[in-house]
């Protein structure tokens, strides 16, 4: 038996390590480096609330509320006192169970049985006892599932905390697409008005015989196309009122009209702090989970490679039985006994061989996933870094097309005043101004979303 014991001993060892081993080996080949470096700073960000960057005291307000009332806060709370409470229970199986026992009985024997004669035989008496189970955990099986259980409540804190990224992620991304919502609202009622004085001037040119017909229905049907764009951004506007109040806990009619005042989108495009790929695995908290998930796993294979091995339980217990009440206290009355047991199954038609294989497929498969998180997370830094330094360079350029087009627009509209060009140049310079006006808006709102994305994924946001 000892032998026995040592051999699967030596099997949940070499099983642990080599599960360790493929994670380690694949965490060594992490890269050195991003592919994109260029103008970000090679060291941590020193601020875990990011948001703060922006300079934005209603999004600060927002993220703080959310924290406190939205329900996938509470739920990933609730997970962690579930898993809390599991990791307790596995705790207490280490322990001895201990119970009371106490009773009356009485009985009633047949007087038609030759053993007790002609008369019945009545019988009665109380009890009272202590009972004692133990099982010894000799080989660590309860030990192993234990810390199991523990690995496993550690991953419902690290998944805590990466609901805790999303949430600010998706609650500063839901606001700075309210924000872009307005603007270009704000953009679009601007050039209405500005294509009503040009229809206003085409009007007055065509009632003096200066101007087609044509060139007054084409200048009405600039301003009345922009006017029809107005209901729809009106719309978005709403939906993203709507979202932020799902996340911060509360009834969409509650943010029906909020904010009052908009603020413009904040101008953000300092290069920021990236750290180096292998930070990842410190800060992430679904890379850390899924670690943890992997320990777990390890230590169910090992429990399950121990539970071949032979239980042993010590049971015992100590009480009083007396036929009178009060002669139950004295110490003739006392009752003991003591019972050592050992199980061991010899057959079970291959149940711990088949529960070994399957633990050891779900570590193997906690590992995999463990890779494929750890990659997804080096793919998520990468784009996020392409997106914010690429919108970067658009918001540059976008600037200036729109100051050309609105230099455009002047000098044409000055041109056909003079009866120097034809109201044709006027449109296009109304259309292109419009579109990269709202261009404009769009980049810098997905530059801010990039650069939250960023955060996201660099796993910043929590303390």
């Amino acid at each position: 038996m000892e032998k026995r014991a040592l051999t699967l001993l030596s099997a949940t060892l070499l099983a642990l390590t080599t599960a360790s081993a493929q994670q380690r080996d694949f965490i060594e080949t992490v890269p050195d480096s991003w592919a994109i470096e260029d103008n970000f700073a090679s060291m941590a960000p020193p601020d875990d609330a990011w948001w703060h960057i922006f300079g934005d005291a209603r999004l600060d307000s927002l993220i703080a509320e959310a924290s406190r009332y939205n329900f996938s806060i509470v739920e990933a709370i609730d997970n962690i006192r579930i898993a809390k409470a599991q990791w307790r229970q596995a705790q207490a199986l280490m322990l001895p169970s201990i119970s009371l026992d106490a009773g009356w009985q009485r009985s009633r024997t047949s007087g038609n049985i030759k053993a007790t004669g002609d008369a019945s035989v009545y019988d009665g008496y109380f009890d009272a006892a202590a009972n004692v189970s133990w099982q010894v955990d000799v080989f660590g099986t309860l030990y192993k599932r234990s810390r199991a259980q523990k690995e496993l409540y550690g991953a419902s804190r690290e998944e805590y905390r990466s609901v805790l990224i999303t949430l600010y992620a998706n609650v500063a991304t839901g606001y700075f697409s309210l924000l872009q919502s307005i603007e270009q609202l704000e953009v679009l009622n601007e050039s209405a008005a500005s294509q009503r004085e040009i229809m206003n001037l085409v009007e007055v040119r065509y009632n003096s015989g200066l101007a087609s017909k044509l060139d007054l229905a084409q200048a009405r049907s600039v301003y009345y196309s922009t006017l029809a764009s107005i209901p729809s951004t009106e719309g978005a506007v709403q939906q993203y009122r709507h979202s932020l109040a799902v996340l911060l806990g509360r009834f969409p009619q509650e943010f029906a009209h909020w904010p009052h005042n908009a603020a413009p989108l904040p101008h953000v495009i300092d290069p920021v702090a990236v750290g180096v790929p292998a930070a990842l695995l410190r800060r992430r908290p679904d890379v850390r989970a899924a670690e943890r998930r992997t320990e777990a796993y390890a230590q169910l294979l090992g429990a399950s490679k121990r539970d071949w091995l032979p239980t042993f339980y010590l049971n015992g217990s100590i009480g009083f039985s007396s036929s009178s009440l009060k002669e139950l206290p004295r110490e003739r009355s006392m009752t003991w006994q003591i019972a050592p047991a050992m199980s061991w199954s010899i057959f079970d038609g291959g149940k711990e061989l088949n529960a070994t294989r399957e633990a050891q497929a779900r570590l193997d498969q906690s590992i995999t996933q463990f890779n494929s998180t750890l990659l997804t997370a080096l793919q998520e830094v990468e784009n996020a870094l392409s997106l914010y330094r690429s919108s970067i360079k658009q918001i540059v350029a976008l600037r200036e097309t729109v100051n050309q087009c609105q230099e455009t627009l002047t000098l044409s509209l000055e041109l056909y005043k003079q009866g120097l060009t034809q109201f044709q140049n006027v449109l296009d310079a109304q259309r292109t101004l419009l579109n990269y006006r709202n261009y404009l808006v769009q980049a810098r709102a997905s530059s801010l979303k990039s650069l939250i994305g960023l955060y996201e994924a660099l796993g910043g946001g929590w303390q």
